[in-house]
């Protein structure tokens, strides 16, 4: 766990242990159902867990907001941010069972207590959030219109205002051209050293 507190200095020992946790399980459930790549799974801590939390490097939720994780397959990035922000609440969506059980047993075994999970579709998911997260599912004009009613646009508690962030890769331009809205590309490499992090980042969009 070493890359996580080089990065996040002051977690708290439930922090320290969730995450301790995470690296553990997130194998063992591999050899049974695949929810990270075989041949990254040994990249764990830094491909999947750190690199959820560089939104935690782009925003610091404030207490009480809600987050939806769209697409989140085992956990990503909703687990180690709700780690990262027990305050919060994080709802995680899969359209995949099996995935949704992974993501549900690793959070029920870190205790968090702030994650609710659904399987199915986001056109199912009535609430309304602060902000939706989500890594790589579709391109950002796509995934904003699908999910645009669950963001509440009317309550802003955060330093931004709500919308859609996402963790992306490559080159950008193109597919951020057919958004109306203006949208923040931070590179990961902003907060993280690691070279696996040289052409990713976060993508926010206001709603």
């Amino acid at each position: 766990m070493d890359i996580i507190k080089k990065y996040f200095p002051n977690l708290t020992d439930e922090q320290k242990s969730a995450f301790d946790k995470m690296l553990h399980l997130y194998p063992e459930w591999n050899d049974k159902i695949n929810v990270v790549s075989r041949k990254d799974i040994a990249n764990l801590e830094t491909n999947h867990i750190l690199h959820s939390l560089s939104i935690a490097k782009f925003i610091k939720f404030t207490p009480g907001s809600k987050v939806l994780d769209f697409g989140t397959g085992g956990g990503f990035p909703g687990l180690p941010l709700a780690v990262m922000f027990p305050e919060v609440s994080f709802h995680l969506v899969d359209r995949t069972g099996k995935k949704i059980r992974v993501a549900t047993e690793i959070a029920n075994a870190c205790g968090l207590k702030n994650v609710t999970f659904q399987h199915g579709d986001v056109a199912e998911v009535k609430e309304k959030f602060d902000f939706v997260v989500s890594r790589a599912v579709m391109p950002q004009a796509d995934l904003l219109k699908i999910c645009r009613k669950n963001i509440d646009t009317l309550h802003q508690h955060n330093a931004l205002p709500t919308g859609l962030i996402t963790l992306k890769g490559g080159d950008l331009q193109q597919e951020l051209k057919s958004l109306k809205s203006d949208s923040k590309v931070v590179p990961v490499s902003n907060w993280f050293d690691e070279d696996v992090f040289k052409e990713k980042s976060v993508v926010y969009t206001e709603a």
